[in-house]
């Protein structure tokens, strides 16, 4: 009974908070999916990532805010979209007007396959990355689990960005944070950890962004 009212107490606090978010209220108002978008807008706006004529691929891409960002921001004035886009989640998720979308799991080497025929041999200029896995509550097998969809991120990024490229994925301050910060700081030029204003103070993400891969001989440094 006492685990059902803290439940109850729990959920009613979260919607109180849900309704009441500012960020909430611009997405309904801006017809954004999530609030989450606002979270790429600040990064992107902060570090001029998303320009038109740009191909870029979104990990972890569902309900698809990050998708509508996009495609916005690649949209010429005819609405057409000048660059390309290709979204993948595990999840379903709604079309997005010039946003070619592929459901699988990005950790199982068919998907990746998937991914790279739909790039055509063409690199990428930016990967995003919101992917998180489902959380046990075992602080050791939830770390290993983050730090696995960053190497993942990482190595995709290391075979298709291109040399003025950049990578921006979504972590936690967990025990193999540092590692895979450590890993952005042996693969890109400048590394940032950025807490948008968009993240909720008690939540735990951060997100880490790689801009300007290095080079082989670079990276060995």
């Amino acid at each position: 009974m006492r685990n059902t009212m803290k439940k109850n107490r729990f959920k009613k606090a979260w919607l109180n908070e849900h309704l009441h978010d500012p960020f909430v209220k611009l997405a309904q108002k801006e017809n954004f999916r999530s609030r989450a978008v606002y979270k790429l807008k600040e990064i992107d706006e902060a570090n001029k990532l998303i320009r038109p004529g740009q191909m870029i691929v979104d990990l972890g891409s569902a309900p698809g805010a990050w998708s509508q960002y996009l495609g916005r921001k690649l949209a010429g004035e005819d609405g057409s979209i000048r660059g390309k886009v290709i979204a993948l989640d595990l999840l379903p998720m709604e079309p997005v007007d010039g946003v070619q979308f592929i459901q699988g799991d990005f950790r199982e080497a068919a998907t990746l396959a998937q991914l790279e025929a739909a790039l055509h041999g063409a690199r990428v200029d930016v990967v995003l990355s919101d992917m998180a896995p489902n959380l046990s509550g075992i602080a050791s097998a939830d770390a290993a689990r983050i730090e696995h969809l960053a190497d993942l991120s990482l190595d995709f990024a290391q075979n298709w960005l291109k040399a003025d490229g950049a990578l921006l994925i979504k972590s936690f301050h967990t025990g193999y944070f540092s590692q895979i910060v450590n890993r952005f700081k042996l693969q890109f030029k400048t590394v940032k950890t950025i807490k948008p204003k968009a993240s909720r103070d008690r939540s735990a993400e951060v997100f880490i962004l790689g801009l300007q891969p290095k080079s082989t001989a670079e990276s060995t440094i």
